[in-house]
């Protein structure tokens, strides 16, 4: 089933982007109307305000530094598991799915500093800690940040069941899958994985991932060349 892209691809050209979904939950009905921030290449992302924190409601998908130097694009496995320096790739190396998910950046690309637009930054282990505080703790934080529906029914970007999908913060989370330390690429549309910017060891670093199969949200550490969606955050 992990090998399923050439199906979710034909999904994805009918289905409209599931990542400008439902904004708003009750805790966040005080909180003007969401800013919008512009990445180096002029993607527009809108945000949400959660708690203190204002996310990003898509996946990063920009292909330069926000000093507007351009990140390397690196499809090769070889080449991919050599980095030890930033790069980025779509998963599959297929550049449709782009607005969908977005795309995978290694961990070297996180720990510049300059993958977020001016004024944000990526989440830190700290920062997704409050987050899954905020919406109860990390056994339902995961659906209440998931978009909802299915590939199989073309509503959605998960495969089914995506148990406990509600979406009622507003993030959209989508299973972008991820690309392993060895090129490889796995799991799109079964769980969403999200670097943080913290490491874990010296060769790894947190992150989180929700998962089609439950309602909660994982953290784990990976290894730094491993492949990620990205979030962006700032403070209210």
């Amino acid at each position: 089933m992990r090998n399923s892209w050439i199906y979710l691809l034909a999904i994805i050209t009918i289905l409209p982007v599931f990542t400008n979904c439902s904004k708003k939950s009750d805790d966040n009905s005080n909180s003007p109307t969401p800013l919008t921030v512009t990445d180096s290449d002029g993607n527009v992302y809108q945000t949400i305000k959660i708690g203190t924190q204002v996310w990003t409601t898509e996946n990063l998908k920009t292909t330069k530094y926000n000093d507007g130097t351009a990140i390397p694009f690196v499809t090769g496995s070889t080449e991919w598991s050599n980095l030890t320096t930033g790069g980025y790739c779509w998963h599959s190396n297929i550049a449709a799915g782009k607005n969908a998910y977005g795309a995978l950046y290694n961990w070297f690309t996180v720990s510049t500093g300059k993958l977020a637009p001016r004024g944000w930054h990526i989440p830190s282990d700290a920062e997704w800690t409050v987050l899954t505080d905020f919406l109860g703790g990390e056994s339902v934080a995961g659906g209440k940040m998931k978009s909802t529906g299915n590939i199989e029914a073309g509503t959605g970007l998960w495969y089914l069941p995506n148990e406990g999908a509600t979406n009622e913060t507003g993030l959209s989370i989508v299973a972008g899958g991820f690309r392993g330390p060895t090129g490889e690429f796995w799991n799109i549309g079964f769980s969403g994985d999200l670097w943080s910017s913290t490491e874990s060891i010296a060769s790894a670093s947190w992150y989180r991932y929700p998962v089609s199969s439950g309602g909660n949200i994982n953290r784990n550490y990976y290894n730094k060349t491993g492949g990620m969606s990205v979030r962006c955050i700032r403070y209210f």
